[in-house]
C-alpha cells in the first residue's frame, strides 16, 4: 500500500524523472569535476577543516541537504499533487513511535559495540573530547544530520521506491534498484578508498535492510529512525582521518583501517537480528508478497487512466 497510494496523486512518467535527473547530474558534476581538475578530495577536505575547523565544515557540508530536501518536499507537494505523509507512510498519520523505537535500537546498539571494541582495543583509539567544540558539534550534528538521512531516506526508499514501484508494478525492482543505487552513491566516499571496494557490501546491503523495513512495515518511520541514529552516533562517538564525517567526536580511531569480517558481519548477522526484532515488534507477515508481489492500483482508482 505503501507505494500503491502514489497512484491516488498526479503519477506520469516525466514528474518522476525530473527530481532524479537533476540529483545524479549534480553528483555526476560533481565527480567531472574533481576528476578534471585532479583533486585529492581527502587533501582538499583535511585544508578546509585547518582553515575553518571541522565543525564549520560539517556544517557547511550538511547544509547542502536542507536545500535537497525542501526541494523534493516541494515538487512532491506542487507537482505531485501529493501530501508529505503519503510519502512517509501508509498509515492515517505519521508513526512517531516507530521512529524513536528504530533510532534508540540502534544507537543502543552502536554505542554499547563502540565502548566494547575502545576496552577491548584501547591501542585503537585516541580520547578525543573537547567540550566547547563537542558541544557545537551536538547542536550541528542533532539538527542537521537528522536532515541530511532524511533526504536520502524520502529520496531513495519515498520517491525512487514510489516511482519506481509504479513503474515496474512490482516491489522487487524498486527495493533491488534502490539498494543498489544508494550503495552506489557511497562509492566516492573516502571509506572506500581505505578499505577496498568489499565496504561496498555494507553500503549496498544497509539500503537492502532500509528497503525491507520500509516495504514490511509499510512506511519510512523505522528506516528514518534507523539511518538517523546510525549517522548521528557515529559522529558524535568516533572519527577518523580518512572517514567521510570528521568531527570534534568523543573518540578517535587511529588503527590502521582495514575491511574484513568487520564489514560483512553487520550486514549478515546484525541487520537480520534487527529485522527480526522488529518483524516480532510489529507483526510483519506475507513477506513474500509484500517484498516481491505486484503493485496495484487501489480498488477505487483501477478503471482510471494515470495523469
Amino acid at each position: 500500500m505503501f507505494i500503491a497510494q502514489a497512484f491516488r496523486y498526479s503519477h506520469s512518467f516525466w514528474r518522476y524523472l525530473v527530481i532524479p535527473l537533476l540529483f545524479f547530474g549534480l553528483m555526476a558534476l560533481n565527480y567531472a569535476a574533481v576528476e578534471f581538475l585532479e583533486l585529492d578530495v581527502a587533501q582538499v577536505m583535511q585544508e578546509e577543516i585547518a582553515r575553518k575547523g571541522s565543525n564549520r565544515v560539517l556544517a557547511e557540508n550538511l547544509f547542502a541537504f536542507v536545500i535537497f530536501l525542501a526541494g523534493l518536499f516541494f515538487w512532491v507537494k506542487y507537482v505531485h499533487n501529493q501530501p508529505i505523509k503519503a510519502l512517509t507512510t501508509s498509515r492515517k498519520r505519521v508513526d512517531w513511535s516507530r521512529f524513536w523505537f528504530a533510532f534508540l535500537l540502534v544507537a543502543a546498539f552502536n554505542i554499547v559495540v563502540t565502548l566494547l571494541d575502545y576496552f577491548s582495543n584501547p591501542q585503537d583509539y585516541q580520547l578525543n573530547f573537547q567540550l566547547e567544540p563537542f558541544l557545537y558539534l551536538v547542536i550541528i550534528s542533532v539538527i542537521l544530520i537528522p536532515i541530511q538521512t532524511s533526504f536520502e531516506e524520502y529520496f531513495f526508499r519515498g520517491y525512487l521506491m514510489q516511482g519506481l514501484g509504479l513503474l515496474a508494478r512490482n516491489r522487487w525492482v524498486p527495493l533491488v534498484l534502490t539498494s543498489f543505487i544508494f550503495g552506489g552513491l557511497h562509492y566516492f566516499n573516502p571509506e572506500v578508498t581505505k578499505l577496498g571496494d568489499i565496504i561496498m557490501i555494507y553500503y549496498i546491503g544497509t539500503g537492502f535492510v532500509l528497503g525491507i523495513m520500509t516495504l514490511m512495515d509499510e512506511g519510512l518511520e523505522l528506516a528514518l529512525g534507523f539511518h538517523a541514529a546510525n549517522n548521528l552516533i557515529t559522529a558524535l562517538l568516533v572519527t577518523a582521518d580518512w572517514t567521510a564525517f570528521q568531527t570534534h567526536s568523543i573518540f578517535k580511531d587511529v588503527s590502521e583501517p582495514s575491511a574484513g569480517w568487520d564489514v560483512l558481519i553487520p550486514v549478515f548477522i546484525v541487520y537480520p537480528i534487527f529485522l527480526f526484532i522488529m518483524a516480532k515488534k510489529y507483526k510483519w507477515s506475507n513477506w513474500r508478497e509484500k517484498l516481491l508481489g505486484k503493485v496495484k492500483k487501489p480498488k477505487e482508482l483501477q478503471a482510471e487512466v494515470a495523469n
